[in-house]
């Protein structure tokens, strides 16, 4: 067998991938033991007073050419995270890690069988679709003035958009341990995360003890799907506005992604409106 100098390690035979994920595993294991960050694991029934955002989706998404077994357990998948997550306060200073907080997914725990993207290709494996967990996450934070620290994005067209079109409503990649959705309470007040589910809805909170003097909105401008050789990719700039929560004036508008994303559900359900040529 000839070697190919361009290929990684990890490609070459599944038993090196395995391989190559202990070590990652690993390291960040490590990394975290050496590190001086405090993270946050106070979990508490009782709320905070002030709603800073939030925001619901539906974790089974009932359309063509997705399997809808794998959407069930994905929603079994997000309940047992949210048993975790619900009630955590992360205190001035404090860091949120999404896998220090849940841990890893396992059989004997009752995570199940969902949908996962490996190498950019759609599979499956257990404790799949905490993604879609992840965005809520990631939804809340862009809507507040925390700071994120560690953020992974993949596609966000692996599903057909399902009414009006939110921006990182999918795209934020996950896997145990190595690759960590991250934020760190930067103010000097606490705040909590609420999330829970009611039939098929996630509903996710950020709450805190007292109003900040802003508000955020994320804006998607240009947004459009275009064919590039033999497939498709959503195109769009988003951005996050910061204003003043009294005089409504635009303080700072930040560019968070320059959206080239490939397309990964079936091209016929692509609004043929929204189709452009490059």
């Amino acid at each position: 067998m000839l070697w190919n100098r361009n290929k990684l390690f990890c490609d070459i035979h599944p038993v090196f991938y395995a391989i190559s994920v202990k070590k990652e595993t690993f390291k960040r294991h490590l990394k975290d033991f050496l590190s001086k960050e405090k993270f946050a694991k106070t979990i508490s029934k009782e709320k905070l007073p002030c709603i800073v955002c939030s925001n619901n989706s539906n974790m089974i998404k009932r359309v063509k050419g997705v399997d809808l077994k794998t959407q069930e357990n994905k929603a079994v998948n997000i309940l047992l995270s949210c048993n975790k997550l619900n009630g955590l306060i992360i205190q001035p200073g404090e860091v949120f890690s999404f896998w220090r907080t849940i841990g890893k997914t396992t059989k004997r725990k009752g995570f199940k069988e969902g949908r996962v993207l490996l190498k950019k290709e759609l599979t499956t494996g257990i404790g799949g679709g905490l993604c879609n967990l992840a965005n809520s996450l990631h939804l809340l934070i862009l809507h507040s003035p925390l700071k994120i620290t560690e953020f992974h994005n993949h596609t966000d067209a692996l599903v057909p958009d399902e009414g009006e079109r939110v921006p990182f409503s999918t795209g934020t990649s996950v896997s145990y341990n190595y690759i960590d959705y991250r934020f760190k309470n930067n103010t000097d007040q606490n705040v909590q995360l609420l999330l829970w589910c009611e039939g098929e809805i996630l509903y996710a909170e950020l709450r805190s003890e007292k109003d900040f003097p802003y508000s955020f909105k994320l804006v998607e401008e240009n947004h459009h799907f275009a064919k590039e050789r033999n497939k498709y990719y959503r195109i769009s700039k988003i951005y996050k506005e910061t204003s003043d929560i009294i005089t409504g004036d635009v303080l700072e508008k930040e560019l968070l992604l320059d959206n080239h994303s490939e397309v990964m559900f079936d091209y016929s359900l692509i609004p043929k409106d929204q189709i452009r040529e490059e």
